[in-house]
């Protein structure tokens, strides 16, 4: 099955789980990337939710998430310890049950030197029922997919050699162009024209983030549209209004 796009919205919710995260112990590097994977190919990621290793509450932002968005991803929980909880959650979420899978356990044996798949290792093997495999190519230890959530690790290279796997299985839809003002004026002084070009702009988004170098204020203005017809025309208009700006 191969990417298609077509000229729906396509959504997704992101579930970051593990109280390392949480504690500070770990910094988050999924976020970002994912957010960057999915709107490369037209996916709008439009909710993250950072959960700690907490069964009832991996249930929850699960069944929330896959409820209201077109795709749900998860990262981190899928290892070999006893605090790597996510397949049970998951299972619990959909209802099924989870055992060792024979896909999974056969992906494993050819992996690891005879004696050395430990039944720790094998906790790796364990799916919920029904799940599809998504391929690990980095250490093997499959991912799974099973209604619109795909549960991947939350190790950074394994977790993208897992997105690579699913990124040609997923529908994608109309992608979100942007274009960056740099404005080297205070946001202050162009807030009413913004507020204006942003009325008048239907199906755009107009972002701005003031900055400060050595005392010196400036703003960067992000606009972003699926018509990059109106993207272009609202991007005329700020810079427009920014050249007043700066010869007043």
């Amino acid at each position: 099955m191969t990417t298609q796009a077509t000229g729906d919205i396509v959504t997704a919710g992101f579930v970051v789980i593990g109280d390392e995260i949480l504690s500070g112990r770990t910094k988050d590097k999924n976020i970002g990337y994912l957010a960057e994977f999915l709107t490369a190919i037209g996916v709008d990621l439009s909710e993250v939710r950072i959960v700690p290793d907490v069964e009832e509450r991996i249930v929850e932002a699960v069944n929330a998430l896959r409820a209201r968005y077109t795709y749900v991803f998860t990262s981190g929980g899928i290892g070999p310890t006893h605090d790597d909880i996510t397949a049970d959650a998951i299972g619990k979420a959909f209802g099924v049950p989870v055992d060792h899978d024979p896909r999974a356990v056969e992906i494993l044996t050819a992996f690891y030197p005879k004696g050395q798949l430990t039944d720790a290792r094998l906790r790796m093997a364990r799916i919920p029922q029904g799940a599809d495999l998504i391929e690990n190519s980095v250490s093997r230890a499959p991912g799974f997919r099973i209604g619109n959530v795909h549960v991947m690790a939350g190790v950074p290279a394994v977790m993208q050699a897992m997105l690579d796997a699913i990124g040609p299985t997923l529908k994608t839809g109309l992608k979100m162009h942007s274009t960056a003002i740099d404005a080297d004026v205070p946001e202050s002084r162009i807030a009413a024209a913004l507020g204006a070009i942003q009325d008048a702009s239907p199906g755009v988004m107009i972002g701005s983030y003031p900055r400060s170098n050595d005392g010196r204020f400036s703003t960067q203005i992000v606009v972003r549209s699926r018509d990059i017809a109106a993207m272009n025309a609202a991007a005329d208009a700020i810079r427009t209004a920014v050249a007043d700006q700066i010869s007043t």
